[in-house]
């Protein structure tokens, strides 16, 4: 008995330095419902008690800092959503009696490089029609409903005017803790998970447990990076055009699963968040199992316009879940673009490999 006494006393260290400090954890943050009119969502939780929670995983021993975007570029893999990327450089330029000479690049028209390679997603993104449109008369835009409850209108005024409101430069920083979730090591058993693959609560949950954190589980203000293994068909230049074709993702009872956690953003190495099987988005495939009638992106509906949760696509987590950081310091910035729908973002996450954590 006291040998296995000793064992656990020893064994104890190891979970403590898994986690944030309970004090950290359980520092108390703002609560909705948020003040009418309000068009930050869940990042209303962003402060001090998110920030001292990432500043601890700053101190670990052997912390490195991880890159979470793909390097962009005219051949990477481009959104069927939006028009082609290309990024031309212009000749080096001089300054008239100086002895300076400079560089600039342009990019092409209906180029979206906000909803290109790894990216972000406004509140003002998605929006939701109160009946299904069919496609055949005129775009109902007019009766819209956004996140707050705020209508096309208030959105956007006219059809070529930007976000008036819940636009991208309404995101503060995110800077707070993540959470890993390994599904390519759960679900897909060390494989890519398949398109239309759902990672649905209860993998969540047995990750969560087979990780080591179940104590701690996922709490408000967290950010959730969920590694698919999907990036691994990310190829550059993009000659297969497969992985923006289709991809496995967040099952809807797993979005309203973590919008009741209150997370302030939900990151995959997908390039939709949503699963999109086979054939879906050619109109010869049905959505996921489990995703409502006239929803096919019920994923992005949920988080953008009911929860006020932000997407972050296209995220690098290979390196991340090699090392097995399940949790780190994650920092999000998106470029403040007034009325933007997106942004270009270069997360980070800096965090302890749990090798190194538990010596």
């Amino acid at each position: 008995m006291r040998a296995n006494l000793s064992w656990i006393l020893l064994a104890a260290p190891l979970l403590v330095h898994a986690a944030e400090p309970l004090k950290l954890q359980r520092a108390p943050l703002p609560n909705p419902p948020w003040p009418a009119g309000d068009e930050r969502g869940m990042a209303n939780q962003i402060g001090a008690a998110t920030w001292n929670r990432c500043a601890w995983h700053l101190t670990l021993p052997g912390a490195q800092a991880y890159e979470l975007s793909q390097i962009r570029s005219n051949t990477m893999p481009l959104s069927p959503f939006a028009g082609p990327y290309a990024m031309k450089a212009k000749p080096t330029a001089g300054i008239p009696m100086t002895a300076h000479v400079f560089n600039m690049d342009q990019i092409n028209e209906g180029a979206d490089p906000g909803q290109q390679g790894t990216q972000f997603d406004a509140l003002g993104h998605f929006g939701a029609l109160r009946q299904p449109w069919d496609g055949k008369t005129a775009l109902p835009a007019e009766q819209a409903a956004y996140y707050g409850g705020f209508a096309q209108h208030d959105v956007k005024p006219t059809p070529d005017s930007s976000l008036a409101r819940l636009g991208v430069e309404k995101a503060p920083p995110l800077i707070t803790s993540a959470v890993l979730l390994d599904a390519k090591a759960h679900v897909g058993k060390g494989q890519p998970m398949k398109a239309g693959e759902l990672v649905t609560v209860k993998h969540i949950e047995e990750m969560l447990k087979a990780q080591g954190l179940g104590f701690r589980g996922i709490l408000p203000g967290d950010v959730v990076y969920v590694h698919t293994g999907w990036g691994d068909h990310w190829r550059d230049p993009d000659t297969e055009k497969f992985y923006y074709s289709k991809a496995p993702g967040l099952a809807y009872e797993a979005a309203r699963y973590l919008a009741d956690k209150r997370i302030v953003a939900i990151g995959l190495d997908t390039p939709f968040i949503d699963a999109v099987p086979e054939g879906m988005l050619a109109g010869k495939g049905a959505p996921a199992e489990g995703t409502p009638p006239a929803l096919p992106f019920a994923v992005h509906h949920h988080m953008l316009t009911q929860a006020g949760i932000h997407h972050l696509e296209n995220i690098k987590l290979d390196e991340l879940a090699r090392d097995r950081v399940w949790l780190s310091c994650t920092m999000v910035l998106p470029l403040r673009e007034k009325g933007a729908a997106g942004s270009p973002i270069r997360p980070v996450a800096i965090g302890a490999a749990t090798q190194a954590v538990r010596k």
